[in-house]
């Protein structure tokens, strides 16, 4: 890495020549073992820094793809594809006659690269990326520009060389535009459309801030992170499979390359290029016509044995990569040191159990694992709720990991300050990296500025397991909201209170919530900071005054809950989220259909004993959910298992935030305990 890295500095800092520079980058690309992809993502990176000539990174970039031709047949994180010989034979332009592959001889057709246009409209200014079956950019929609957008970036994924020789590229390009479309969920990227430019065939899509998960995974001294924040990022890939899954679609290359964390700390999955339907609908004539594992393309590394073997996918090919990649975030090294899934079952090989992870955890973590699809966890929900369901051992361990510096800024600021060696997007020049756990900050002088509460709320929104909002009056920053047992809080009012200008800070209005409800708020914790944000103004409590101060019910008791519809007219939906993994739908149900509640109104649901406390007892969440529409246009079952509910209920919501705006969505929490007599 260091080697093309230098070898690009050495060019833009005039040390060599062009000539010079091609002879030693062809040497580099030779030898060298770092996925090509990221080789892809260095390149952007050092053209970010100074920017090189329009033909020297549209060369360079082709040399890497040409890498990437070559590698195909070999194992890691790149996806390779695999076509007929001679399939992805180059042409010559005049004769129309294929030439035999040549990774650094043959030279490609020539394309559109940084810095130009496609079709009048979409100017290309990064490289930003590479997947399976093409390199995406950063594009400028001048449409947008033109209508004044406030966002008017989008992503274009352009079909990779060795993609574009396969003769049913185009066809995949626009089965993935349309799969993809279907998937609407928050946890998976937006798909807007395809086209073509002449010889480049490409896809646009919602243009994303952030890093992908595998730029985490491979930073140096990268040793794991903790439990709590591990959870949160298992929970936003689960839930998009999970959606996935339940669309009938497996992603077959789910790998740390295809997932994003955004600077607003969201996980998105991309590139369901080559899902495949397992549930092979009669009246989908798409299956019959085109299958896109046809392709073989697949990661080695995170490719479970049946995909290795070409057996039809199944959703437990996901559960295996899934799982795999979760052992990486907590441990910071493969569970099969890299080798392809068939060679460890070749070598008898079994992944050791990470240091600290609970019991239940761990069971549901090798049961993921598992190199016989038989034995393997069926769904992602029961995957999730068993690596859900507890966390870490030692709660002093956790504390401690969470030096590694994933609170505040979220994981991937502090990655770029500590790893990386340089400021997170938007850092003030010459600003110093956030304070470590446990750290102190003095008290501002007289004249130093008060907080900004937007930098507050920053730091808030990246923290795993959360639901935080701050105010800040003059020098004090008052936080409120839920926050996981599990967390670190002592550590992160230190890096509230390191933030400049910061005297105070006051934790007295977060109520803790059981890391086992992690999954609920990671679907719901966005829309309540943003309600909050708004004003507020809806309200969720137990009925009495003895109740609500103690939160806590006894078998037998009635549940009731005193709920304040928002300020706007809305349709109120109520659920309480159970111990056990369920959900039980209060409001609307069989006997309360009607669930409008004009602006400002109160009422009381299972004041009429509909409700009573049952096993199993525990930590419970109550969720009021206020929609300017109806949340389903159908009557839930009474109970229900959350997983399901919450991957449905996700993307209904984004539906409705696109349609009425994400102030418009009023959420409110309520933990509360329930025990046995």
């Amino acid at each position: 890495m260091e080697s093309f890295a230098h070898a690009i500095y050495q060019l833009q800092s005039g040390a060599l020549q062009q000539p010079e520079f091609f002879a030693q980058l062809d040497r580099v690309l030779a030898g060298a073992p770092e996925s090509a992809g990221l080789l892809l993502e260095m390149l952007s990176e050092a053209h970010a820094r100074k920017p090189l000539p329009r033909e020297v990174y549209t060369e360079v970039q082709h040399r890497i793809e040409r890498l990437i031709a070559a590698r195909r047949q070999q194992g890691g994180d790149d996806t390779f594809v695999q076509t007929r010989p001679g399939a992805n034979a180059m042409r010559d332009p005049s004769s129309k006659r294929p030439i035999a592959d040549d990774p650094f001889g043959a030279e490609p057709e020539r394309m559109k690269g940084v810095g130009e246009t496609l079709n009048g409209r979409f100017v290309l200014e990064e490289c930003i990326g590479f997947g399976g079956m093409g390199t995406v950019y950063k594009a400028l929609d001048l449409r947008k520009l033109e209508a004044a957008d406030r966002k008017p970036y989008i992503a274009i994924k352009v079909l990779n060389v060795q993609f574009r020789g396969h003769p049913k590229s185009l066809i995949a390009l626009q089965r993935e535009a349309r799969k993809a479309q279907a998937l609407a969920h928050p946890n998976i990227v937006s798909v807007y459309d395809f086209d073509r430019d002449g010889p480049m065939v490409y896809l646009t899509m919602e243009y994303l801030q952030g890093k992908p998960l595998s730029q985490l995974l491979r930073a140096p001294g990268f040793a794991g992170l903790p439990y709590a924040d591990v959870l949160r990022i298992v929970t936003g890939m689960a839930n998009a499979l999970a959606y996935a899954h339940g669309h009938g679609f497996v992603h077959c290359d789910f790998k740390p390359g295809n997932v994003f964390l955004t600077d607003g700390g969201n996980v998105k999955v991309i590139d369901f290029g080559i899902a495949r339907v397992f549930q092979k609908a009669e009246e989908d004539v798409d299956v019959t016509v085109f299958d896109a594992g046809s392709l073989g393309a697949l990661t080695p590394a995170y490719a479970s044995p049946e995909m290795l073997e070409n057996r039809d996918p199944d959703p437990r090919d996901d559960i295996f990569a899934l799982a795999c990649i979760t052992y990486e975030l907590l441990t910071g090294h493969h569970p099969f040191n890299r080798l392809s899934s068939v060679q460890a079952r070749s070598a008898g090989m079994r992944p050791q159990r990470p240091p600290g992870l609970g019991r239940a955890q761990w069971h549901a973590l090798k049961c993921g694992l598992a190199l016989e699809r038989e034995t393997r966890t069926p769904t992602v929900a029961r995957f999730l709720d068993g690596f859900g369901t507890g966390g870490m051992v030692s709660r002093h361990g956790l504390a401690a990991a969470a030096a590694v510096g994933v609170l505040g800024v979220g994981v991937l600021a502090l990655v770029a300050w500590h790893v990386l060696g340089r400021a997170p997007a938007g850092a003030p020049s010459g600003a110093a990296p956030p304070a470590a756990a446990g750290a102190l900050s003095a008290p501002p002088a007289a004249d130093v500025a008060a907080p900004d509460a937007a930098d507050v709320n920053a730091a808030l929104a990246g923290v795993p397991c959360s639901a935080l909002v701050a105010t800040v009056r003059a020098h004090a920053v008052d936080v409120q909201g839920f926050l996981s047992k599990a967390g670190d809080q002592d550590g992160l009012k230190d890096r509230l209170a390191a933030l400049p200008g910061v005297s105070t800070v006051s934790f007295d209005r977060v109520k803790p919530v059981d890391s086992a409800q992690c999954p609920v708020l990671a679907v719901f914790a966005p829309y309540w900071t943003a309600y909050r944000h708004a004003g507020g103004g809806a309200g969720l409590r137990l009925a009495g005054a003895a109740a609500s101060a103690r939160a806590m019910l006894t078998e037998g008791e009635a549940l009731v809950l005193d709920v304040k519809a928002p300020a706007a007219a809305s349709f109120l939906s109520v659920d309480v989220y159970s111990p056990d993994a369920g959900v039980a739908h209060l409001l609307p149900n069989a006997l309360a259909l009607d669930n409008r509640a004009a602006p400002g109104t109160t009422k009381s649901i299972g004041s009429g004993g509909e409700w009573s406390i049952g096993k199993p007892f525990g930590a419970e969440l109550a969720v009021m959910v206020a929609t300017p529409v109806p949340l389903f246009d159908t009557l839930r079952p009474e109970t229900e298992a959350r997983a399901g509910y919450l991957a449905e209920t996700a993307a209904r919501l984004a539906r409705i935030r696109v349609q009425s705006g994400p102030g418009a969505i009023a959420v409110e929490f309520l933990p509360f305990t329930t025990r046995s007599r």
